[in-house]
């Protein structure tokens, strides 16, 4: 039997691990990979038992390649993956303990939203860092990486979607800590460990005022409905 594309592990009290598991497509995501990640965001964001969590790969040559482009769809399917898509980036985003990107490999498009939106990074020297949106005229990418590392360096990645490597990536301050591809997901544990130590209470009041006094949840709501209004109206993702 085939494991979930998307799996999920208690590591240690109050440490969960998010692992995307399509090593195949390199962690492209396809409609039912993308709703069970979000699915399993929201089941953990109901734990109150949480501290910290690590979203990562089974296969470091990539955390996510993006959407699977491939996928075949009609109408109706490319708006609901959409759906899934703005509602996966939306449970990131209201995630109420601090979570921690695996950027390994491929980060591309979807994956980039991913590890944007995530409260801090750990980077694999096989880093491809891209947002890739304006290849395809997709309206994101402003949303949350303008308030990482300024307006004027965003709009280089996005206008261009050039891709970055994990040197780059430090030096614009999108990444918190390096290391090996193999060994970047036990450093984003070790990081997960720190903040688990503090006081629980203290850090999910942090988070939700980070979150407040940044104004995330405006701009990644804004940045869904444009999303939505591609698909539905305007050229949309390719459906395979």
């Amino acid at each position: 039997m085939p494991q979930p594309t998307v799996l999920h592990q208690r590591v240690a009290p109050g440490i969960a691990v998010l692992r995307l598991n399509r090593p195949d497509k390199r962690n492209a995501l396809d409609t039912a990979t993308t709703e069970l990640f979000a699915d399993s965001l929201d089941e953990l964001a109901g734990d109150p038992e949480l501290r910290a969590l690590v979203i990562s790969s089974t296969d470091p040559r990539a955390l996510c390649a993006g959407a699977d482009i491939g996928e075949s769809l009609d109408h109706d399917g490319g708006i609901a993956r959409m759906a899934a898509y703005t509602r996966m980036y939306a449970a990131i985003e209201s995630f109420p303990v601090p979570t921690v990107a695996v950027c390994v490999g491929n980060c591309v498009g979807a994956g980039a939203e991913i590890a944007a939106g995530a409260d801090l990074r750990v980077g694999g020297d096989n880093l491809k860092l891209a947002w890739a949106g304006a290849r395809l005229g997709v309206p994101v990418g402003p949303a949350r990486l303008a308030p990482l590392i300024g307006l004027a360096r965003a709009k280089d990645l996005v206008f261009t979607g050039r891709t970055i490597g994990m040197d780059e990536a430090r030096d614009l301050g999108l990444l918190h800590r390096t290391a090996t591809a193999a060994e970047a997901e036990a450093v984003a544990l070790d990081v997960a460990a720190q903040i688990a130590r503090q006081d629980p209470r203290g850090v999910r009041v942090l988070k939700a005022m980070f979150a407040e006094l940044d104004g995330s949840a405006t701009r990644v709501a804004y940045e869904n409905r444009q999303l939505m209004q591609f698909q539905e109206h305007g050229q949309g993702l390719p459906r395979g």
